[in-house]
């Protein structure tokens, strides 16, 4: 019996500064408010952790859903960071180590959501994307009725760019996934005359929800569809 398909249930993001359609979905705010953090938590997230906890709390206002963040990069500014000060022989603060791994955003959001659910962060060098939906398949499979994928990520600082590093804009988006009910999402072999330019990233996501472009993945060789 084949497994049932992966369903889109509803989805929300940013990307600042965008003249894109007037979908309530989509925020094109430069500063998001991060009003689901109290503000003494919303000081630790930088902007896209404050726009991502916005679209968890309008995704699972019941704080009640596995939570699946990936990104390719993660802050790498915050990172960047901590290494000059110690090549410059200072300490590195804790608090600032805390908030550059993968899962910090996740983990500020729990705290002030309470959402006691799994929880887990992902990077898998351009294929975040299958990843989110490979870990998602995972969780519905084992009885979850739906999840919140997410999938951010920032451009790479000047300094620490090499030759082939990917040109990468700001952006989040975010995903309720399910197999009940939703626009049922599909993936197939891409086409042998298909040459996609980079991996996918956020921006290419919003534009495949918002029915502009293709969504491809070169290094698994699948486009993904929407139906319904």
């Amino acid at each position: 019996m084949p497994p049932p398909p992966l369903t889109l249930q509803d989805w929300r993001a940013w990307w600042p500064g965008q003249a894109r359609p007037d979908d309530p979905r989509l925020s094109v705010e430069e500063r998001p408010a991060g009003q689901a953090v109290p503000a003494m938590l919303r000081r630790r997230l930088n902007l896209p952790g404050r726009a991502i906890s916005d679209m968890l709390d309008a995704l699972d206002p019941e704080a009640s859903r596995v939570l699946i963040h990936a990104s390719r990069h993660g802050d790498g500014e915050r990172t960047l960071q901590m290494l000059e000060a110690l090549t410059a022989g200072q300490p590195v603060s804790p608090a600032r180590f805390g908030l550059s791994v993968h899962n910090a955003i996740l983990g500020v959001h729990s705290i002030a959501s309470g959402n006691r659910r799994s929880q887990q962060a992902l990077a898998a060098s351009g294929a975040e994307l299958a990843a989110l939906f490979g870990e998602a398949r995972g969780y519905l499979a084992d009885s979850e009725g739906s999840v919140v994928v997410v999938f951010s990520d920032a451009p790479v600082p000047e300094r620490f760019r090499g030759a082939d590093t990917p040109e990468v804009e700001l952006a989040a988006v975010a995903m309720r996934l399910g197999t009940a009910t939703g626009r049922v999402i599909t993936a197939e072999p891409l086409p042998a005359d298909a040459v996609p330019a980079r991996a996918p990233q956020p921006t290419d996501v919003i534009r495949w929800l918002l029915g502009e472009a293709p969504l491809d993945c070169p290094g698994r060789r699948l486009r993904w569809r929407l139906a319904g």
